[in-house]
């Protein structure tokens, strides 16, 4: 199993970092072509602007529209990169991971399910098709941590856990960020260059709103949760939390609605105070917040009839609910 050695975020010289790691990208790709892919959080942004500074266009960048992102996603990132002089292709692959999807309840069979997804079946295309023998990709610490611990397995953790991607998937995987945590990240991802709305972006999970909906997923649940996710964006974006998010319980919860009986969805809102994810605590909202919520929850999703606040910590919760 790989061990890894961490850089904590006080002891990061950002300029070192970013030359020696663009000097090892570079070295390991030689004269040859890497793909990654960009899905606008904070350490696929970082290593797409690393990726581009080591290789220039020896990197091909892709969005891969999984059909799970947060509304307007997509263009809105693409066109962010698209000012600062990078070219992102979105690759439309909805279907495909839908029916990838499709019956799957558990939560560690779902993320296995977008993992193969991803990797085997879209990228797997995607490096045929662009000659391509690397992948650059934004692992992180603690993606490795939770998933050689068995707290939850991180869509791109392989070889830590002893699985060669060469053999799996057709082609090796750069991970320069492998060192860093997220408060490392985001120093890195300044010094790159990138603008605060992206290196101060609240971190996204890889299965993306698959991972907010407990049970199968499907596009009707994709819609319920992206509707929520964007009112709990809405109403804390002035809240400095480190996380926060919306969820879609499986079960259906008895409600009222013009003095009949509605027999409807349950959203749980999260939201979290943390440096780096190892550890959290539920940020004190006020109460009048949490009833705005409450309220916007219940009229403007449809279908919603309960909306619940977690305020567990981590541990033993985590910040995901799968």
């Amino acid at each position: 199993m790989v061990k890894t050695e961490e850089i904590r975020a006080k002891d990061l010289s950002t300029d070192d970092f970013i030359q020696q790691k663009a000097k090892e990208i570079a070295e390991l790709v030689g004269k040859g072509f890497a793909i990654n892919a960009l899905s606008g959080g904070v350490d696929s942004s970082a290593v797409t602007m690393l990726g581009h500074k080591a290789l220039a266009k020896n990197l091909k960048t892709y969005f891969i529209d999984n059909g799970l992102m947060r509304q307007g996603e997509p263009e809105s990132i693409v066109s962010i990169f698209k000012k600062m002089g990078v070219e992102v292709e979105i690759i439309n692959a909805q279907d495909k991971f839908f029916k990838a999807l499709k019956g799957i309840t558990g939560p560690e069979e779902k993320r296995e399910a977008i993992t193969q997804a991803f990797y085997k079946d879209v990228f797997g295309k995607l490096v045929k098709q662009s000659n391509a023998k690397y992948l650059l990709q934004g692992t992180i610490l603690t993606d490795v941590d939770e998933t050689v611990a068995g707290i939850k397995r991180q869509h791109n953790v392989f070889e830590q856990l002893g699985i060669d991607p060469q053999e799996a998937f057709g082609y090796k995987i750069i991970e320069p960020l492998v060192q860093l945590r997220k408060d490392g990240v985001r120093k890195v991802a300044s010094a790159l260059g990138l603008p605060e709305e992206i290196y101060n972006r609240m971190p996204f999970p890889g299965p993306a709103l698959a991972a907010r909906i407990i049970g199968e997923v499907t596009p009707e649940k994709i819609n319920t949760v992206r509707k929520a996710t964007s009112i709990v964006e809405e109403e804390l974006k002035a809240v400095k939390a480190f996380q926060y998010m919306a969820i879609l319980h499986q079960d259906r919860v008895t409600g009222m609605r013009d003095n009949k009986r509605d027999f409807g969805l349950q959203i749980e809102i999260r939201c979290w105070d943390s440096l780096d994810a190892r550890n959290a605590k539920s940020t004190r909202l006020p109460y009048e917040t949490l009833e705005k919520l409450a309220s916007r929850m219940t009229k403007e999703v449809p279908g919603v009839v309960s909306a619940t606040y977690n305020i567990a910590t981590k541990p033993p919760s985590t910040m995901e609910a799968i």
